[in-house]
This record gives structure tokens, C-alpha cells and sequence, in this order.
């Protein structure tokens, strides 16, 4: 992916509306990629799909006006589908509003501790295994959505199913279930085929809105008797608010407490790797880590209050806001008041469009979260064990539940600081020698240490190199190596001729000269 070159001063120097044509355009492609994604996660969460649509309104208002990463998108994300429908099943929809409100708070309270470093301190490993567990999930979930049929209440159920919805088919007798599948198939070959054949000049349109748009039309014209989404008959009947003895049940009731911290837990790891990723996608202003954490919490605090799905910072809609050339926040709050007229001015649209339709989106959204060249990338780069955990916590997040496969996959992060114990605790001396900048680090480097190291290479001035110096260091796991490896791409994409120095061990992960 290109980066897009971006000024980092020009939303300070002359306001929100500098680039008002840019974000303006960009708007509109992130509002096209968005919609069918809005509905199509709350449906793989168990809810009805304006409650997607309203994450959705939250996330690019309310959340783009406060948000610490400027060109991220917020809203509903494939990767709390799998949390939320659990949840829903076991406690009811009702009580996803009051656990939301508590989550809101908790990444509140964490923003202001400052505490948005020790997400990113969290091991590429678990992250890209619990993301490549949801995506798996998703697909054999949303399997079932092609069918016209309800997905289990697990992973393992849904599997199990799978050789019954293909035995049961008979294209003899064509009835709803052979007119689903059908139309999945449809939109996802649009999907797929837009993306392999579409004109240079046509790039910005999402392949996925186009796959639905093709599906509704053919089930409006031929008046197939498939399931259609429903959508409610105003827009204030999409904002339902708890009642007040609601509020206080996450306080009363453990497991309702332990989904709260699990979902501000996993919604603010994906955010801010997500803002990670932003940031390397062009050459603006920075995330302010904890700002962003802020608006997250005031984010997911009031899709509690409107009984809306829970949101995060969401990487498709970010990326495809950098690549249409958005320069400011602008293009993200636009993007949440199209939405809002959408679902204000046109619902009999949504009405019309099949289930099995936006089951195809999630399927081709969640195949895509599973990603073999992670953990191949791993396995390359940092040898056997960061691969076990990835792979690990794929296993169980797909076998048993998120929070098992997160919590042992941190566990198993840990067996990589065991031998390094004696050295655990990371010097990080900055200073200027002769005019140059130079970072000296000493004893082992591993994750718990990268909150301060962060801070100080975040820390390093622009326009100058750096000598970043490893001679001291005796040890680096995966998760300070990856760091270090996006700390200084970013560094030469802006031109800089950064030394790094250090024993060949060490250096060997980085993408330094030998």
C-alpha cells in the first residue's frame, strides 16, 4: 500500500476546512464501504443491523471530532462480532447497552492514566492470532447466513453443521435456501471480481457495495422470497436508551463484569494497532495514543447509552479514508453525517436488501482476517515460538472463546522474557552528542519495556537522524522487534539515513544493513 503524503501542520496552520474538497471526497468513499459493513457485523453479532448503523453515526461524529488519531475511522468492528453474538446468546441483548457503558468508562479512566502504551506493548503474536481466530469464526458463522439459517451458538457447532446446509441443497426444487446462496455467491463474486478486474480510474469504489447493490437488485426485480434485513420505521426507534435500573447491572453481576473489561480490553488493543497502522500510511500528524483512548471510551460510553454495538478504530475504513486522499478529521465526521441521512431519508432501501447478502461481505471481511502471512512473517523473522503462540491462540479463540485464546497467548508471551530475567529491566538513555541524536539501550529489550522505549523514539526529532544504538542490549523479543522494524521504515520513508548499531543477533530481525 502507497502511502498517501499528508502535511503535518496543515490542519493546525489553517483550520478543519483547509482541505475541505479532499476530505469531502474521501467522505463519501468511506461512507460507501462503510454502510454494508455496519450491518453486515451487527447481523455476525447477533443484533438487528441499525444498531450497526448507529456505532456507526457514534463513531464518525462523535468520535472523529475527539479523536487522537485524525484519519482514523471508528465504528463497529468484525473483530468484537464473535465477542458480542456470545454475549448476546448467553445474557440477551438487553445488557449489552449497561456492560458497553462500563467499557466506555474503563477506556476513559485509561486515557487518562495514559495508559494507551501498554496496548501497543501487546505481542503481534496474540493480536494477529486472536484476529486470524475471529476471522474464522466469522466465516463459518456467516456460512450459515448464505443458507438463510441462523449461525450456532460456537465455533465448533457451526462447524459441524456445515456438511448438512451443502447435503440439504436440491437445485430440482429451488426454494429459499438454493435463492440465498445463490445471491451470497453473487455478491461475492462481484466482490472479488470488481477487485481483480476494476479500471485504475475506478479504484476508490468498494468492491463490497457493489456485490450488495448487485444482489438487492436482482432480489427486487425477480421478487425472490429470501430474507431481507429489517430495519425500524424511524430513526428514533434506532437509538434505544437502557432503562435506569439497566445502568448499574455490570456492577451487580460478575460475568457481566468480566465482559465489560474484555471488550474495552480487546476494543483498545485493535484501536490502537489500528492507529499504528494509520500512521504508516502517510506522513501527517501522529496518534496521540491516549487521546485516541479517550475518544474510544466517550465513543463506546454512548452506544452503551443508545444500546448500539461496541466500536473501535477500524483499519478497512481507515485505510480506504487515507487512500481517497483525506487530509483532516473532516472526512470522518462526514462520513457518520451520511450515514445519519442514509438511515434518516432512505430505510425502505435497507429494507430491501437480502441477509444473504451481507453474509457474502462478512465471509470474503472475515477470510481476509485470516492471514497466513503473519504468522509465516514470524516464523521467518523470529523463529519457532512466536509462530506456537500465534498459532496457539488461533486454535482456542476458534475452539473455546476469545478471552482463553488472548489470556494464554499473553501467557505464552511470556516464556519468551523467561531466559532474559536477569536482564529484564530495559535502560533507554537519550541524549545529543556533537549535533547528533543518539538512543542507547541497555539490558533485554522485550515487551515490558516498550511503553517508555516508545515514548522516547516517538520522541525523536523529525528532521534530524538518529543513532539508534543496541551494542548494550542482550536480548529483543518479536514484540520490541516489530516495533523497532515499523519505527524505522517509518523514519526512512521521511528520508532519513538512521544508524543502528548492535550485535549481529540482535540486528538480525531488523531491517538494518548487515
Amino acid at each position: 500500500m502507497t502511502p498517501a503524503h499528508t502535511s503535518g501542520t496543515a490542519e493546525e496552520r489553517t483550520g478543519p476546512f483547509a482541505h475541505l474538497t479532499r476530505d469531502f471526497t474521501a467522505s463519501i468513499v468511506v461512507f460507501l464501504v462503510a454502510m454494508p459493513l455496519c450491518m453486515g457485523i451487527a447481523i455476525a453479532s447477533g443484533v438487528p443491523p441499525e444498531r450497526g448503523l448507529v456505532t456507526g453515526i457514534i463513531g464518525g461524529i462523535v468520535v472523529g471530532l475527539l479523536a487522537g488519531s485524525p484519519l482514523q475511522v471508528s465504528g463497529p468492528a468484525a473483530g468484537l462480532a464473535v465477542i458480542v453474538f456470545e454475549f448476546v446468546r448467553e445474557h440477551g441483548i438487553e445488557a449489552l447497552g449497561p456492560v458497553l457503558l462500563l467499557a466506555g468508562v474503563l477506556q476513559l479512566v485509561a486515557g487518562w492514566l495514559k495508559m494507551g502504551g501498554l496496548f501497543r506493548a501487546i505481542s503481534p503474536a496474540v493480536v494477529h492470532g486472536m484476529l486470524a481466530g475471529i476471522g474464522a469464526l466469522i466465516v463459518i458463522g456467516q456460512f450459515h447466513i448464505l443458507f438463510d439459517k441462523k449461525p450456532m451458538s460456537s465455533g465448533l457447532q457451526n462447524m459441524a453443521a456445515m456438511p448438512e446446509r451443502v447435503l440439504g441443497l436440491n437445485f430440482a426444487d429451488v426454494a429459499a435456501t438454493e435463492l440465498a446462496l445463490g445471491l451470497g455467491v453473487l455478491t461475492i463474486v462481484v466482490m472479488l471480481g470488481w477487485e481483480k478486474l476494476r479500471p485504475k480510474s475506478l479504484s476508490l469504489v468498494p468492491g463490497a457495495l457493489l456485490g450488495v447493490l448487485a444482489a438487492t437488485a436482482v432480489a427486487w426485480s425477480m421478487g425472490l422470497g429470501v430474507a431481507r434485513i429489517e430495519v425500524p420505521a424511524s430513526l428514533a426507534a434506532a437509538f434505544a436508551l437502557p432503562t435506569s435500573s439497566a445502568w448499574l447491572a455490570p456492577l451487580a453481576n460478575p460475568a457481566l463484569l468480566v465482559a465489560a473489561v474484555a471488550i474495552a480490553f480487546i476494543a483498545s488493543a485493535e484501536t490502537l494497532l489500528s492507529a499504528a497502522a494509520v500512521d504508516r500510511m502517510h506522513d501527517g500528524v501522529r496518534t496521540n495514543y491516549n487521546k485516541e483512548l479517550r475518544a474510544q471510551g466517550i465513543g463506546n460510553f454512548l452506544c452503551g447509552a443508545f444500546g448500539a454495538l461496541p466500536m473501535t478504530g477500524v483499519i478497512v475504513r481507515s485505510s480506504a479514508n487515507v487512500q481517497a486522499g483525506a487530509r483532516t478529521r473532516l472526512s470522518a465526521v462526514l462520513h457518520g453525517v451520511w450515514i445519519l441521512g442514509f438511515v434518516a431519508l432512505l430505510p425502505w432501501l435497507l429494507r430491501e436488501v437480502p441477509m444473504a447478502a451481507l453474509g457474502g461481505v462478512l465471509v470474503v471481511t472475515g477470510w481476509r482476517l485470516v492471514s497466513l502471512k503473519h504468522v509465516q512473517h514470524l516464523f521467518k523473522a523470529h523463529g519457532p515460538l512466536p509462530a506456537v503462540i500465534w498459532t496457539v491462540t488461533f486454535v482456542l479463540v476458534v475452539t473455546t472463546d476469545l478471552l482463553t485464546g488472548v489470556l494464554v497467548g499473553l501467557a505464552l508471551s511470556l516464556v519468551e522474557v523467561l531466559p532474559h530475567i536477569r536482564d529484564i529491566r530495559l535502560k533507554v538513555h537519550e541524549h545529543e552528542d556533537n549535533g547528533a541524536y543518539r538512543v542507547e539501550l541497555a539490558g533485554a529489550a522485550t515487551f515490558l519495556g516498550l511503553t517508555r522505549l516508545n515514548a522516547v523514539l516517538e520522541n525523536q526529532p523529525a528532521d534530524r537522524s538518529v543513532h539508534l544504538d543496541l551494542d548494550r542490549v542482550k536480548a529483543m523479543d518479536h514484540t520490541t522487534a516489530e516495533t523497532l522494524t515499523e519505527w524505522i521504515n517509518r523514519r526512512r520513508h521521511i528520508g532519513h539515513n538512521d544508524r543502528i548499531t548492535g550485535p549481529a543477533d540482535v540486528l538480525r530481525p531488523l531491517p538494518v544493513a548487515s
